[in-house]
């Protein structure tokens, strides 16, 4: 019997959690402070050159919120910790007894998404919203990170296949097991991780490293050995010496394989070269795979350069986001409700203004079909024409929806690219998306900034 645990369900993660997170929780439990309350998680601006960015993580969000327990192990190293250690039994006991009960919504994983739009919304108890922070940002500013780069990455691929490649690279095997699915929202069409393939149904993809060449005693030994183990998924790796005497000692092979892999040296002109080779061996059926610290910038530039590839490995850029390896959503409250009464809260320090209230958040297409803009909106007010993007996934604290498969989710991803103008897909430069606010919000800010609660 296996004795695989659920990736959605980590005991440990109790403990993803700030300090200040248990903090504040004690304060509100001493001082009796369960009125509901909301919190919304939204970015605050773009990274650099990204014109839109793919909401992901939500699913994981989902599962830690209704899964959040404190067992014994956990109450007992927090007791341990100095600030806490004062504390009376009571905190304890009612967080022995933690759950959640609140309210969530969210957009559908995989949404197009631009600074300032909610992406997760909680309403609830405010201990309950409040100790989610650090783990529902962790999860979705990173899982957004990956997405949004391989969404990129696939597009400058102009519909060759893209397999992500970045275990090694990654900044933990954990930060590579998620970034394995992020990047198959994003459009990747597999990935050489295999435990995010058995963990997620990802297709595994993968070829061999220099060593299996370089272990043996000739590289038409090392190629006929794989060939015969792996005869109908034979991917040759033909750079370890010299690509081009590699590219031929494959087509000399004299039986099938599937493709060959270039890693090293001047892809574009490579990789002309190494396609004549094959060609003039009849092996047009052979295909290309490149590899080698790519990102969405080369493969564009290889790409209208004319290179004849036919799918791309790509990792470290991949999975760390190297040009925008950072993302800057919050998780804020933004009203609080005693009895009937509601009171909408704003932050306006520079540079970190939130947007008051509940809120939804519309998105406006054209005739054509083709987005022209998004509005965010009171939860409460009338807005007609567009259509509503958060949806409730948890209410009282358990499901009240059902995720899509990841296959669904990816082409959900796609279709919203086609749907979204070709100015804001831009891989330098883009424009910058129209997001309006409602009238009903646009006067609540301004109440706000006068001091009028």
């Amino acid at each position: 019997m296996s004795d695989w645990k659920s990736p959605w369900v980590d005991p440990h993660w109790c403990l993803a959690v700030d300090l200040y997170e248990i903090s504040m929780l004690a304060g509100y439990w001493e001082a009796q402070m369960f009125f509901p309350a909301t919190f919304e998680m939204s970015f605050r601006y773009m990274p650099p050159h990204r014109g839109f960015l793919v909401a992901c993580g939500i699913e994981t969000a989902l599962h830690y919120i209704t899964n959040l327990r404190f067992d014994d192990a956990a109450i007992a190293y927090l007791r341990s910790v100095p600030n806490l250690a004062r504390l009376p039994q009571g905190f304890w006991d009612y967080l022995r007894h933690f759950q959640f009960t609140g309210r969530v919504r969210a957009v559908p994983e995989g949404t197009l998404v631009f600074p300032h739009e909610p992406v997760l919304v909680v309403t609830a108890p405010l201990p309950e919203a409040q100790v989610l922070e650090s783990f529902v940002l962790a999860v979705i500013n990173f899982q957004t990170m990956v997405a949004t780069k391989a969404a990129r990455v696939v597009q400058a691929a102009r519909g060759r296949g893209v397999v992500e490649f970045g275990l090694r690279r990654a900044h933990s095997p954990e930060a590579g097991f998620w970034a394995a699915r992020a990047a198959y929202v994003g459009g990747c069409v597999g990935t050489s991780n295999l435990q995010a393939g058995f963990a997620f149904g990802i297709p595994v993809s993968g070829t061999m490293a220099h060593s299996w060449v370089l272990a043996h005693a000739s590289e038409e030994e090392a190629f006929r050995h794989f060939q015969r183990l792996f005869p109908e998924h034979t991917v040759l790796l033909i750079d370890t010496f010299d690509t081009l005497e590699g590219a031929r000692k494959a087509a000399r092979l004299g039986v099938p394989f599937r493709a060959v892999r270039v890693d090293s040296g001047d892809l574009a002109v490579l990789t002309q070269e190494v396609r004549r080779i094959l060609d003039a061996a009849g092996l047009q059926d052979v295909r290309i795979v490149l590899s080698g610290d790519l990102n969405e910038y080369i493969i564009d530039e290889l790409l209208t350069a004319g290179v004849p590839a036919d799918l791309f490995g790509v990792g470290t850029d991949l999975v760390t986001s190297r040009d925008a390896p950072a993302m800057t959503g919050n998780y804020k409250l933004v009203e609080w409700q005693s009895g009937q009464t509601r009171h909408p809260r704003m932050k306006t320090s520079p540079g970190k203004q939130t947007l008051p209230g509940r809120k939804q958040v519309y998105r406006f297409a054209g005739p054509d079909g083709r987005w022209t803009h998004d509005t965010i909106a009171l939860e409460d007010e009338s807005i007609e024409g567009g259509m509503p993007l958060l949806r409730t996934y948890i209410e009282k604290g358990a499901w009240v929806a059902e995720m899509p498969s990841l296959t669904d989710t990816q082409r959900y991803v796609r279709d919203q690219l086609e749907r979204l103008p070709e100015p804001y897909r831009r891989l330098r430069d883009p424009a910058v998306y129209p997001v309006h606010l409602s009238p009903g919000l646009t006067e609540l800010v301004e109440r706000l900034r006068g001091g009028n609660p």
